[in-house]
């Protein structure tokens, strides 16, 4: 189960997508967003979000 941005919180300051290995996450409408395709549920960019706006879907 991949995780997902909730849009509403996103800050878009890019922090989740550095800490990404696998790049499964981009910029799309002012927020990030992940692609389940890529994710591979490691967590990284949950904890490191600092505005919470990370969440397994």
């Amino acid at each position: 189960m991949a995780y997902q941005v909730k849009k509403d919180d996103c800050t878009n300051c890019g922090s989740c997508e550095d800490a990404c290995p696998n790049e499964a996450i981009g910029e799309k409408d002012g927020a990030r967003w992940i692609d389940a395709d890529k994710c591979v549920d490691c967590g990284s960019c949950e904890a490191d979000c600092p505005a919470s706006a990370i969440a397994q879907a």
